[in-house]
């Protein structure tokens, strides 16, 4: 791309993690990055963790800023951005944009978004989506002998002042699960929470509060073996297995590491690691090999299935898993992040990430279309509330008409109904399937994440607070209003569109076509009438469209490619993938050509 001055950032916004606003004026001399991300993306979570090891390589000539634009109302909210930056770990500067007035200066279409600018303040590299981490530290390290070599490179250490984290039996506790008295051996039910922002698992007793044992050393990682050395990541999602099945008891959705892991009751141990991106690596979804990024959420016990579910959030599927084979399979979606559905397989899915099981259905919710659905066991998806994947809201009412907010749990009451934790809305909802009405339950609580009926109670467990609460709950009826993610709409003109996705591989590589088409192009329209010809999935990553009488709506496009190392006996491969969704409006002057970049 040319090179162009690199725009200036907001010294007057919210900012975290440094002492002082950081200007590119005052990072002259070292390259900057800038992550534009909203910390409900999972996608934006996989890139802070491919940041790591580039922020320690180039940490003398590298400032990495975070730039927030969020989603939701909720994220837009400074504290509610300084506890993820907590829960985490974002180890470098963080700005507010929740206006995304720097999201429009710097042309950024979609989550994640990468923004290079070299040490004289210039544009150099900008790209979307995960896995291009190693295609900038190629530009980074070439750039960087050329600025060496002029004299115009300033090493340095970077900007970081982090906050500093109060001290708590839970930090950030995603959900949790009741171990029975007669598979602990001890006098009474307890609960196994996963505490995320810790690392770790903690046993706490009936009361919510005493910790009778910890399992994990607390220090991020992937490690099995004793309770107190076992390292995990961000672990959310637990199942209690059925006595006998296999050697441990109860899985863990250990979401940053990808795996699935098994822990035995009587010590704690960790016996075992289901790497799912290994058992996934032969299997193909229509549109193509499944990414090893899978964040798996959630993760529940189905008898009618007689195997474990696994919400995968990060590539917008529902897995089954075998704890006896390791083996598994795709139960629902095709890895395009979307609300459509239909035959499971040809589903789409948008972070799923809490499960519930109810016989012969499992019930989830969809965190990025705000979405509450069901899977049968014949493989039929259906969905109750939600609408797209930028509309949100808190109303109650019809399942049709109801809104929630990027909800991340769910769970079966006792009267057959559905408790949804409408996280970004801090309340309890409830879907009754014989009425199909929305109601809200609680209100006011601190990004509840999971929930579960103890001893005929609701327990919440409200995450931002760090706790696990009983709740009273009270049917109430919210009358809110349909809310709509606010982005820049882009002007097109009527009738032929070309669509051009530009991908070029990272100096050293080529595409790679050994398992098929190196590229992959989706597209969809809400509503489906702005398109009359070009939606679906193809090879070519450019496609004409043709835009119909519609003036408004969202162009929903997902592009993947695959690279690889052109020398070496054994050379590494990658997948570079994006989601965009892109407003537009129809105007008679308006350009008939859309270009999106995706670096690899």
């Amino acid at each position: 791309m040319s090179a162009v001055r690199a725009p200036e950032l907001l010294a007057s916004a919210y900012w975290l993690n440094v002492d002082s606003p950081l200007t590119i004026a005052d990072q002259r001399g070292r390259f900057v990055l800038l992550d534009f991300w909203t910390f409900c993306c999972a996608n934006c979570l996989h890139v802070l963790d491919e940041l790591r090891p580039l922020e320690a390589q180039f940490g003398d000539i590298l400032t990495v800023i975070g730039v927030h634009s969020p989603k939701f109302a909720h994220e837009a909210d400074p504290a509610a951005l300084a506890a993820a930056c907590e829960r985490h770990e974002v180890l470098h500067p963080v700005v507010n944009d929740p206006e995304l007035w720097l999201w429009q200066q710097y042309a950024v279409r979609a989550w994640p978004t990468l923004v290079l600018i070299d040490p004289l303040g210039y544009v150099v590299a900008q790209a979307a989506g995960e896995g291009q981490i190693t295609a900038l530290a190629a530009t980074i390290r070439a750039l960087a002998a050329e600025h060496e070599a002029r004299g115009t490179l300033r090493r340095s250490d970077a900007p970081f002042h982090p906050l500093q984290p109060t001290s708590s039996t839970l930090r950030f506790p995603a959900k949790a699960v009741v171990l029975p008295a007669a598979r602990t051996g001890r006098d009474a039910d307890t609960l196994l929470v996963a505490d995320a922002g810790q690392h770790a698992l903690v046993e706490l007793s009936s009361d919510l509060h005493t910790p009778l044992r910890r399992i994990g050393s607390g220090v991020r990682g992937l490690r099995d073996g004793p309770a107190e050395a076992a390292q995990f990541a961000e672990p959310n999602g637990l199942a209690l297995l059925p006595a006998g099945l296999v050697e441990y008891d109860v899985v863990v959705a250990d979401t940053a590491n990808h795996v699935l892991r098994g822990i035995r009751l009587s010590n704690g141990a960790v016996l075992a690691t289901i790497d799912l991106p290994a058992a996934l690596r032969a299997v193909r979804t229509i549109t193509g090999p499944i990414p090893d990024v899978l964040s798996p959420w959630d993760v529940a016990w189905w008898p009618a299935a007689e195997r474990l579910v696994v919400a995968a959030a990060g590539v917008h599927l529902l897995l089954s898993v075998d704890p006896v084979s390791g083996a598994a399979e795709v139960l629902a979606g095709t890895t395009v992040e979307g609300l459509r559905d239909g035959p499971a397989p040809d589903c789409w899915l948008a972070q799923p990430s809490g499960l519930a099981v109810d016989g012969s259905r499992i019930w989830f919710v969809d965190a990025e279309t705000s979405a509450l659905r069901y899977l049968t066991l014949a493989g039929e998806l259906h969905t109750v509330v939600g609408e797209g994947l930028f509309d949100f809201g808190h109303m109650d009412g019809p399942g049709a008409d109801a809104r929630l907010q990027h909800p991340l749990g769910v769970a079966m009451l006792a009267d057959g109904s559905v408790a949804v934790c409408d996280t970004y809305n801090g309340a309890i909802r409830r879907y009754d399937p014989t009425t199909s009405e929305v109601s809200t339950l609680v209100r006011d609580l601190a990004e509840p994440s999971g929930a579960l009926l103890v001893d005929g109670e609701l327990v919440v467990i409200e995450s931002a607070a760090h706790r696990l609460v009983r709740t009273n709950p009270a049917f109430s009826r919210v009358i809110g209003a349909p809310l709509q993610t606010q982005r820049a709409v882009t002007d097109l003109g009527p009738g032929t569109l070309t669509l051009r996705v530009e991908f070029k591989p990272a100096p050293g590589r080529k595409l790679d076509d050994q398992f098929g088409a190196s590229t992959r192009l989706t597209v969809s329209a809400s509503p489906p009438e702005l398109l009359t010809d070009g939606a679906g999935d193809g090879e070519p990553l450019t496609r004409t469209l043709r835009l119909g009488a519609v003036t408004e709506g969202v162009l929903h496009i997902t592009a993947q490619a695959a690279s690889c190392d052109q020398d070496g006996e054994h050379p590494a491969c990658y997948l570079a993938r994006q989601d965009w969704g892109v407003p537009i409006r129809i105007r008679a002057d308006g350009p008939s050509e859309l270009s999106l970049v995706l670096l690899g």
